[in-house]
């Protein structure tokens, strides 16, 4: 049996666990009077907050049981927040209101989740647009998105690709695009957090940031810089082919980044295992889970088989779902902590942090439409309620006005204001962060959707594992047969889209909104800074990446020559070289 059909049999050997476990609070009177102990031990540790109408609250909401039995299970099954198996969250403490948070001296202060997503033009112009988003943030997270060719590796100079430059995103080429795009932060501060968007080219991208960070702040500011990059190779060759490199060598890369990661960058996330692409390529909401999940598990094998420690490199690992409208996703990420907390412990022995998945969610883009575009302020919102019901750790919120242009300044704002609104207006979460989560209709929902993930994880083990599926194109065909079924249905008006195939006004006029483009004069701008970064690095490029050509053929540790290599290399430059020892991915059809 293979890992993941180890890990498939420890989920339901852990939920008999729980049954056994509740029989036997229930037959054996000491074991109840133990449970008994220490449930009222918990609930003497909870806390009381004030609402500003004055009514108090518990900080957690417990139920209401005087049965061992169903404490025992309500504590076995869910876990309270921040224990074993993490369904309710991954830290005992989130979405605490700002004046809880700043009010006892020395208290813990819980950082906000919003981290919105932000790229377009040249490295100044999403540097101003990042400035302007997260200037009423305590804690500056920044979410960087990248323009087509940058995603691809492809240089700015390359004949065919001006058109791309800043469109979608912003066009990074070199260490100095990346010392612009991340101006006036304080990078080396803990209250600063950077995330790129980026899996292809991930290795180079992340040596170029550490690079510009220790030219602004030294070579001690390696070990503080927080956040992550997204370099999921596996999840670009089932849903997007954004990739570069064939697999074995892409896979090869991430793990040198890992690997150095986990022992000199501490704070920061190699690796975001990523379901929103999946999602918005068209799969079902468990399929999402599951090919991202057992995603999450294909990497562990292939980490560990590197002779790479689970207890160093498990706990910079992270993820990113979708969150759209379908029912699933009231509980869908619970599930997926529960599922990733018991492989870890018991299929690969991991300790208690590593256990724990830490979880960024993006509202859902595929369910913005253009017509009738302001019923997207009301979905984003709904999706953002759904977020937090699930404990997400950080969430982006997308703007109305994406399904036209890429979002202006004035949909950006209203998106993080819709943030604010739910966990700084509204009380539903700041007083109590389970205010809404544990409902029968959850745990419902949770049961049916574990289940389907588990036979989808038999599905991909039948196909020889994750990689065997990937050869067989097993999940890309299923997220296509899925997304055809979802056209078919809003198509045939049996998936109501209210404003599309619902309610639609007929007279309804095109909406005057500005589209937002990167003007030719700033994509000349940026070719120019290119080829000036040639120029001057012309002497001690060629002998850079022949460094770097020789440790991948040496078998060394890649991104540590990257570190060097950027410095006086373009992407462009870096991504042709590797190609040549390594050769290019095939994108599947």
């Amino acid at each position: 049996m293979s890992n993941l059909g180890q890990l498939i049999e420890s989920v339901r050997k852990y939920d008999r666990f729980v049954e056994a476990e509740v029989a036997g609070v229930r037959k054996d009177s000491a074991k109840a009077n133990e449970v008994m102990g220490r449930w009222r031990d918990i609930v003497a540790k909870v806390g009381k907050t004030r609402t500003p109408t004055g009514l108090e609250l518990p900080a957690l909401a417990l139920p209401r049981y005087d049965d061992p039995g169903e404490i025992c299970r309500f504590l076995l099954e869910g876990g309270l927040p921040g224990q074993f198996p993490y369904v309710s969250a991954a830290y005992s403490e989130q979405y605490l209101s700002r004046e809880q948070e700043e009010g006892a001296a020395g208290e813990k202060k819980v950082e906000e989740p919003t981290r919105l997503f932000a790229g377009l033009g040249l490295a100044e112009d999403t540097n101003q647009r990042f400035h302007y988003l997260s200037r009423n943030q305590r804690n500056k997270r920044l979410s960087t998105a990248f323009d087509g060719p940058t995603l691809y590796g492809v240089g700015a100079l390359v004949p065919g690709v001006f058109g791309k430059i800043g469109e979608g995103g912003v066009a990074i080429d070199t260490v100095e695009d990346v010392e612009r795009l991340y101006a006036g932060f304080e990078l080396d501060q803990p209250n600063v957090s950077v995330s790129m968007t980026i899996s292809g080219p991930a290795p180079i991208l992340l040596a170029m940031y550490i690079a510009a960070a220790k030219h602004r702040f030294g070579p001690d500011a390696v070990s503080k810089l927080r956040g992550t990059i997204q370099a999921d190779v596996l999840k670009e060759v089932q849903a997007q082919n954004e990739l570069i490199f064939p697999i074995g060598p892409s896979l090869r890369f991430l793990a040198d980044m890992v690997e150095f990661c986990s022992v000199k960058m501490p704070r920061w996330y190699p690796i975001s295992i990523s379901g929103y692409h999946i999602a918005e390529a068209g799969a079902t909401p468990v399929q999402q889970a599951a090919y991202t999940l057992s995603n999450g598990f294909a990497y562990v094998d292939f980490f560990k088989n590197k002779g790479m420690d689970i207890n160093v490199f498990g706990p910079r690992l992270s993820f990113f779902l979708d969150c759209g409208l379908d029912v699933e996703y009231v509980a869908l990420a619970r599930v997926c902590r529960k599922i990733w907390a018991i492989g870890i412990r018991d299929v690969y022995h991991g300790d208690e942090r590593a256990q724990r998945l830490k979880l960024h969610t993006q509202t859902s883009g595929r369910s913005l439409v253009a017509a009738d575009w302001k019923n997207n302020l009301t979905r984003t919102a709904i999706e953002l309620v759904l977020a937090c019901m699930n404990a997400t750790n950080s969430c982006h919120s997308n703007a109305a006005d994406e399904p036209f242009t890429t979002p202006s300044e004035e949909y950006a704002r209203y998106a993080a204001h819709a943030q604010a609104i739910l966990l700084e207006e509204s009380g539903v979460f700041k007083h109590m962060m389970n205010t809404l989560p544990g409902s029968p209709g959850m745990q419902v929902v949770g049961d049916a959707v574990q289940k389907a993930i588990l036979d989808e994880f038999d599905a991909i083990e039948a196909q020889g594992g994750v990689l065997g599926a990937v050869e067989r194109r097993y999940q890309r065909s299923q997220i296509q047969a899925a997304a055809h079924v979802l056209e078919s249905q809003i198509s045939n008006g049996s998936r109501p889209i209210i404003g599309l195939n619902r309610y639609s006004l007929e007279d309804l006029a095109w909406p005057e909104l500005e589209t937002i483009r990167t003007p030719a004069k700033k994509k000349k701008i940026h070719q120019e800074r290119v080829e000036d970064f040639h120029r001057r690095h012309a002497g001690d490029s060629e002998r850079a990446l022949d460094r770097l050509a020789s440790v991948v053929e040496d078998g060394g540790n890649t991104f540590s020559e990257l570190i060097s290599c950027v410095e006086h290399c373009s992407l462009g430059q870096i991504t042709t070289r590797l190609a040549e020892v390594v050769g290019r991915f095939r994108p599947m059809v």
